[in-house]
């Protein structure tokens, strides 16, 4: 699992269009990474319009924004599209990557228990080294410190 301080493991990953995203090629800007269980769902679509609604902010800053979840590009595609998301939504469909950071993992729903992302966020400097990292947070406060932790 990540920590805070240290280098935030590298990765390449399909984005809504198929292509792939490294984490490395973004150097020499800041990254806000953030999980989120399903494309299209309501916690999912305010914490992804949240960010949207703040990308001219996070540009200027010389910031990026991704979204991973274990969706199909085609659903992230769609998902973005639908609700003009202006960042890359990246496909971990094996959930392999949300696992190793802490971010899968058993959640509870109606009574029932299952297997999950968790709702997390991660604020990658532009060295690569990991800021902050926060795991099991809500939409709304996804956003607000997500965007604290970039200064904005």
């Amino acid at each position: 699992m990540p920590e805070v301080g240290q280098p935030f493991p590298d990765f390449s990953l399909p984005n809504q269009d198929g292509e792939t995203v490294k984490l490395s090629d973004l150097r020499g800007k800041r990254v806000i990474l953030f999980a989120y269980p399903k494309a299209g769902t309501s916690g999912c679509t305010t914490q992804a319009c949240g960010f949207r609604d703040a990308f001219p902010r996070i540009e200027a800053a010389d910031s990026v924004v991704l979204g991973i979840s274990p969706d199909a590009p085609k659903d992230n595609k769609k998902w973005q599209i639908d609700e003009n998301l202006p960042y890359d939504l990246l496909s971990d469909e094996d959930h392999s990557h949300l696992e190793a950071w802490g971010a899968w993992g058993e959640k509870s729903m109606y009574g029932n228990t299952y297997e999950g992302v968790i709702r997390s966020h991660w604020i990658i400097d532009e060295n690569g080294i990991l800021q902050d990292e926060q795991i099991k947070i809500s939409p709304a406060d996804s956003i607000a410190k997500g965007l604290k932790a970039l200064g904005l």
